[in-house]
């Protein structure tokens, strides 16, 4: 039997892969139990869901918090531990080049969220953070103290396309106008790029002629409502491990890539 885990899940929107979640710790497909459901968003309406199992919640506005940023009162906010060019030194999101003030803001807004977001989690210990909808990138800062030992990565999350292709916001937007024949959805653990991190499961499936952007989403979600409990249990199981590995090309050049085996039983 595998041990049964406790996973904090953070949620923007509506929650259906909440919902998905919660109803497989229930029929105990996931050897779980969720013990907190957190937002960006104080308005999400998949808060309900938690409130229908009676989970603790909170919320953290980043809206609010972004809208009364100021650079000249940003210090007074920020923990005593955030270290502004060790996060830009991690960073994977934006080109190098980008404009340093507009990176400074980025982070610095984050941090002073996120610095919400750990202060709440702390109340609830957990062994995996799950992203379920969480419309929020997580910063380097926020990374490195849920996961402190990189080789035991514990945020998932949840991306509406077959990665590496279309990382962001619209993966199902972006595979349907891209014409692409064939749609899907990626269980990830979180790094410090955009959707880069390593792949712990996919599925997928056809597009035909007849299909509108609405029933492209339609059939993925219902991929990812099966999908998302599965890598769950896996990680319950503790059949996840996250190594490095080193491919060697035709022309000589060799790079290294952390990958995800799953582990026999």
């Amino acid at each position: 039997m595998a041990p049964f885990i406790r996973i904090g899940v953070l949620i923007s929107g509506g929650g259906s892969n909440l919902q998905a979640i919660l109803e497989a710790c229930a029929k105990t497909t996931i050897s779980g139990k969720v013990v907190f459901v957190g937002t960006d968003n104080p308005s999400a309406k998949g808060l309900r869901w938690a409130a229908k199992y009676d989970i603790p919640t909170f919320a953290v506005d980043y809206n609010a918090i972004i809208s009364g940023y100021h650079p000249a009162t940003a210090a007074l906010q920020l923990p005593e531990d955030f270290d502004l060019e060790d996060v830009l030194s991690k960073q994977h999101i934006f080109k190098h080049g980008e404009h340093k003030q507009h990176l400074e803001a980025f982070f610095l807004t984050r941090a002073i969220a996120e610095t919400g977001l750990l202060e709440q989690i702390q109340a609830h210990p957990f062994d995996l953070l799950v992203l379920a909808g969480f419309m929020r990138t997580l910063s380097p800062y926020f990374i490195d103290h849920i996961v402190p030992n990189p080789a035991e990565p514990r945020i998932m999350n949840i991306h509406p396309a077959l990665l590496p292709s279309f990382p962001g916001i619209d993966g199902y937007g972006d595979t349907f106008r891209y014409g692409c024949k064939v749609g899907g959805c990626t269980v990830h653990f979180v790094d410090y790029g955009e959707d880069t991190g390593p792949i712990i499961g996919q599925t997928a499936f056809q597009i035909q002629p007849n299909d509108t952007l609405e029933s492209v989403k339609k059939k993925g979600l219902e991929l990812e409502w099966r999908l998302y409990p599965q890598c769950i249990q896996l990680f319950a199981e503790g059949r996840l491990k996250a190594i490095e590995q080193e491919f060697h090309q035709a022309n000589g050049k060799r790079y290294r890539r952390k990958v995800v085996k799953i582990q026999e039983v």
